[in-house]
């Protein structure tokens, strides 16, 4: 007997479940429209239409999103924020490496995980201002990017208190981020 669960064992360690994943979502889905009686090719076509008409509405928002992130961080912008900040940084104990990090976060995902490899290659990542850095990067969003496709996508126009209660979470993240990694892992 032990030697079947061995066996067994042996098979399945060498198969990678996640190779077959996307296939077979694509079986079910075919099985499923087949069993509803379904012309699944045109609902394909459907869906892919209506996809691309979200692009075309999306695509404004993001490009300007883009190239305005893209111009600040080439003019320097977050540099000049981080010199700015970084008192308050240090007196809340918050790592002066990760101030870039914070700043950008909220605007570009790509921009803060250049960031954070920086951080990462000049500090470790068993540094503080590396582990402080992996905890923000994890617990924090890319809200200028979520908000414009989100509300691009749905035609919002009022907002309201969407990005006020983002930023907030967002400030909230960066000076906990620290805090929880004194607590829970040591000051270093």
């Amino acid at each position: 007997m032990g030697s079947v669960f061995e066996n067994l064992t042996a098979v399945f360690s060498k198969i990678n479940i996640g190779d077959y994943a996307i296939p077979f979502i694509f079986a079910a889905v075919c099985v499923f429209g087949l069993a509803k009686k379904t012309d699944i090719f045109m609902e394909f076509i459907k869906g892919a239409e209506e996809g691309l008409s979200t692009v075309k509405d999306i695509f404004p928002s993001l490009m300007a999103l883009v190239l305005s992130v893209g111009m600040f961080r080439s003019c320097g912008g977050v540099e000049l924020i981080s010199d700015l900040l970084s008192p308050l940084s240090e007196f809340f104990g918050f790592p002066p490496e990760c101030t870039p990090l914070a700043i950008l976060r909220p605007f570009s995902g790509s921009g803060a995980v250049a960031i954070y490899e920086s951080i990462l290659s000049g500090s470790g990542a068993d540094s503080f201002a590396g582990r402080v850095a992996s905890v923000m990067l994890g617990s924090s969003e890319t809200t200028f990017y979520t908000l414009a496709v989100y509300f691009a996508a749905t035609r919002v126009k009022k907002t309201r208190y969407a990005l006020a209660a983002a930023l907030v979470g967002d400030l909230c993240g960066w000076f906990l981020s620290g805090w929880a990694v004194r607590l829970f892992l040591g000051g270093l």
